[in-house]
């Protein structure tokens, strides 16, 4: 094993920037520099992650909660703050660790919050610090990411605001977090997922929709029989106040109100709409995007939004806020909320059905609509000229008996040993490779079920050219099943990206990138990719670390849809701090640092 010690100054420097907190039931560190935190402004917060009993549809099952309360706390903050969350891991079973969606740390990867990425994970027991800059404006969220424990529901919504003003105007504001929920546990997901052949058991649809952690579920639905307090039969009690109120917006007539969107749904595309009212979209993952109106958004797991909404309509009665499912033949009931024009009473229904939005698989509609989204004038210009392109294959693959999912034929396993510390540290052995052995095969039919030749689990590692532009090319196929495509929503971790194109068929390496959008591409951090098609992303490798790129459909990744992209490491300023170390090949050095 070798250290980089050198590199930056030796232990001295480390344990300079490293402050070291002991207390009665852990050992929690954090780096800072005391210089610079006494210049900051830190918004300090202390979280208990503990299971706790809770009706978020009406149905009582076991969620994973923050402070007591689900869902997590809504977190806000400004442009140049700097968060401190003091995590304690309650939950006496597991680890956890939590990702902040569309942060993009920058100076500070390893608080990225992916174990066996960025850092280990947080034990039963054990506290951590994540310290992180707010750097930009715009509407986000977290969620936990170890296992499947944003379908346990540890998730939040985080705003980030600006002192200077926006592009534009509204009088009011409401925040939605939009979530799918199941009675079965994320636990019982997990090992149905894992499970070989024929013992494999997908996830299922959900049994509900949840905004703001609140729907409702038909209790005549819930199987009686048994003795009741058994575990035998399931507690569905619709006058719970966790779920008896619908999620009310109060409006007054004639202003604009602002809704922060954000979804942190599992596996659910979703469609919201409010009845007899156009829906403005100003901004989208954070950034700004030329305002365009529609009857009905598209949403994906993992994005957020910022829609202008006019209460322009007759003030005599309320109306309906309504969230679908789209991409999956929906068995899920859709979820309804009321805007409540006030001073009517916001307990009366509104009078008229609620919308329902596109046909579930009209994919027309959506690539339509994923069209409008251009960058607003003057927030950032795309480079032109690209250094290096990736094209990613996109499959559904049986390994040694198991469903997986495969990127070039390899279905990603996160190794014990954090590739961030790995690297930084010049841990030999932590992964697998450095590169992919094997590329995108051009000849490959993206129409039928592939046929699962020499498909590999590994904790492969995409080095990338620092301060180089990439264009990535995600190319969509059939999956086992025959004529079967299915969206599959792309995030990538420390970073935005441009759009700069979208097609159906078979990505043309010479003949598409003619036809990117290099005027005014969307700005994002996660988009849709198609069935049966590509979309290719282009980004700045500048941000010095090791960062995820991965399917937001929580199962899917669990089941190895994604890749590991490397940029800059050997140019850190600073090591990780040792509390991101202890598992794997950094048990040794992480106890030998504490020691000093």
């Amino acid at each position: 094993m070798n250290s980089r010690f050198g590199h930056h100054g030796g232990t001295l420097s480390l344990l300079l920037t490293m402050t070291v907190i002991c207390c009665c039931r852990c050992m929690y560190c954090a780096a800072t520099n005391p210089v610079e935190s006494m210049r900051e402004n830190v918004t300090k917060l202390s979280w208990e992650v503990d299971y706790l009993l809770w009706s978020p549809d009406c149905v009582e099952k076991v969620v994973i909660g923050i402070n007591g309360a689900f869902p997590g706390p809504s977190i806000r903050g400004y442009v140049g703050n700097v968060l401190e969350v003091h995590l304690h891991n309650c939950l006496s079973t597991e680890s956890v660790s939590i990702h902040w969606n569309g942060i993009r740390q920058i100076g500070t990867p390893w608080g990225d919050g992916v174990a066996g990425v960025t850092q280990c994970e947080i034990g039963s027991g054990e506290t951590f610090i994540y310290r992180f800059k707010l750097d930009k404006a715009g509407t986000y969220s977290y969620y936990g990411f170890h296992g499947l424990q944003r379908s346990a529901g540890l998730y939040g919504m985080l705003i980030v605001e600006d002192e200077q003003k926006v592009p534009f105007e509204y009088d009011g504001e409401h925040s939605l977090l939009l979530s799918d929920w199941w009675h079965k546990s994320a636990y019982e997901q997990e090992v149905g997922l894992q499970a070989p052949l024929p013992q494999f058991r997908w996830v299922g649809e959900p049994q509900s929709l949840l905004i703001n952690g609140r729907g409702r579920y038909d209790c005549t639905l819930v199987p009686k029989g048994g003795q009741q307090n058994s575990g035998d039969v399931k507690v569905c009690n619709v006058s719970n106040p966790q779920c008896s109120n619908p999620v009310v917006l109060r409006v007054e007539r004639n202003k604009i109100y602002r809704l922060r969107i954000a979804s942190v749904a599992s596996i659910s595309s979703l469609n919201f709409a409010v009845e007899k009212h156009k829906l403005m979209v100003v901004e989208a993952d954070g950034n700004y995007v030329e305002p365009f109106e529609a009857d009905d958004l598209d949403i994906y797991p993992g994005q957020t939004y910022s829609i202008l909404l006019s209460t322009n309509q007759f003030a005599g009665r309320n109306y309906w806020v309504a969230l679908n499912v789209r991409g999956r033949l929906p068995q899920t009931s859709p979820h309804l909320g009321i805007l409540n024009y006030f001073p009517v009473p916001a307990t009366n229904k509104p009078p008229f059905p609620p919308p329902k939005g596109p046909l579930w698989n009209d994919t027309a509609y959506s690539t339509a609509q994923s069209q409008l989204y251009k960058s607003r004038e003057g927030y950032g210009k795309v480079p032109d000229k690209v250094q290096k392109q990736i094209i990613l294959l996109n499959t559904q693959n049986t390994v040694d008996g198991k469903i997986k999912w495969a990127i070039n034929i390899v279905s990603l396993a996160l190794p014990t040993t954090p590739y961030l510390q790995a690297l930084s540290y010049n841990i030999h052995d932590a992964y697998d490779c450095e590169s992919p052995p094997v590329t995108y095969d051009q000849s490959y039919d993206i129409f039928s079920p592939p046929k699962n030749a020499n498909v590999t689990l590994a904790s492969m590692l995409y080095k990338l050219p620092f301060r180089h532009t990439i264009d990535i090319v995600l190319q969509n196929a059939n999956t086992l099943t025959l004529r079967n495509s299915e969206i599959n929503p792309w995030h990538l971790h420390g970073h935005d990206f441009w759009v700069v194109g979208q097609g159906l068929g078979k990505f043309d390496p010479e003949k598409d990138p003619k036809s990117y959008n290099l005027k005014n591409p969307p700005l994002r951090h996660t988009v849709p990719l198609f069935p049966y098609a590509w979309t290719t992303l282009r980004f700045k490798a500048d941000n010095m670390g090791v960062w995820l790129l991965h399917s937001t459909v929580e199962p899917r990744f669990f089941m190895g849809m994604g890749i590991v992209l490397e940029e800059g490491t050997e140019w850190m300023l600073e090591e990780p701090p040792s509390c991101t170390m202890g598992c794997g090949l950094t048990k040794e050095l992480a106890n030998s640092l504490l020691k000093l």
